[in-house]
């Protein structure tokens, strides 16, 4: 069992690399992925800490995109759509075109985290600063949602109330997801840019969390009717993966997400979209149901692919 979609320290997840190569030894995972926001930086803090388990590591990375291609309704208007990455097999070399899209993309969360503090203070979120995310992260280029999230039920429970794990997912809803009041899109950088920065190495693509992204519910009718587009169209562009098991979704939805991208030509790729005690209803390897089990094959394919 292998897990390609993980978060550390180094960008929105609880767990340091080596807590999280400990607990996929645990786990007894052969084989995972960490795939940290808009950055490689720990890579050698993991690739040292899978080495001492004997764990498989795949260099991985997560990135937010325009896909202009699937446009979406925000206030009656037409606006790009708003898409999870996941990139395997990366160059890690600074000066590569890939790793310079990266650190753009990392310039625009800065600029972006600065927009929310402000946006978030208008709203009487008085108490949240840049000062008191970057003391929580240890890392002002790491701040992300679930550290705005915490920040909030922390220094304004009058606000958002106490934090559950019901308003936990509420605060994504109300506040900080695409349709919610203090949101702010995260980049106007085309798939197509960075995915063209690859061109002439062996990094993979795979769309991340895909019925997230693409359909405005998971319904069968409503995924057989959207996915199979939007799979030919992300082909088309240079993605060979689509996170088919992914560990947000229920066993049947993962079962026809794996036959449509069997059916498109394409790897289904899979992982828990681990946080640590950020999403603590999601468990590393086994996802939020408890019974998420991405083939060891899955990485076979992707090596092939490269």
């Amino acid at each position: 069992m292998i897990d390609l979609h993980t978060h550390s320290t180094f960008s929105d997840g609880s767990d340091t690399p080596a807590e999280l190569a400990e607990k996929a030894h645990e786990r007894g995972l052969s084989a995972i992925s960490l795939t940290d926001h808009d950055s490689t930086a720990s890579n050698d803090e993991i690739t040292r800490a899978t080495a001492r388990y004997g764990i498989e590591l795949v260099p991985g990375v997560e990135v937010s995109l325009r896909d202009n291609e699937f446009p979406m309704q925000r206030g009656g208007q037409s606006v790009p759509r708003n898409v999870h990455v996941l990139a395997y097999f990366l160059p890690l070399e600074a000066s590569h075109p890939l790793q310079q899209q990266l650190a753009a993309l990392r310039h625009d969360r800065d600029v972006r985290n600065l927009q929310l503090v402000a946006l978030l203070q208008e709203k009487g979120f008085e108490h949240l600063t840049l000062d008191y995310l970057t003391q929580m992260t240890g890392n002002v280029h790491s701040i992300g949602r679930p550290h705005f999230a915490r920040a909030m039920f922390k220094l304004h429970p009058d606000i958002v109330g106490e934090r559950t794990d019901a308003s936990w997912n509420r605060i994504f809803i109300d506040w900080l997801g695409n349709t919610g009041r203090a949101y702010i899109p995260k980049t106007s950088m085309p798939i197509e840019q960075f995915v063209g920065a690859a061109k002439g190495s062996s990094t993979v693509f795979s769309i991340a969390h895909p019925l997230v992204n693409y359909v405005s519910d998971d319904t069968n009718a409503t995924v057989e009717a959207t996915m199979p587009r939007v799979m030919a169209s992300l082909r088309e562009r240079g993605f060979k993966g689509v996170e088919a098991y992914y560990g947000g979704t229920n066993a049947p939805t993962r079962s026809l997400m794996v036959k449509l991208t069997r059916d498109a030509g394409m790897i289904p790729t899979g992982g828990s979209d681990y946080h640590g005690h950020y999403k603590e209803d999601v468990a590393l390897g086994i996802g939020r149901s408890g019974d998420l089990a991405v083939p060891d094959e899955v990485l076979l394919e992707l090596k092939a692919a490269r």
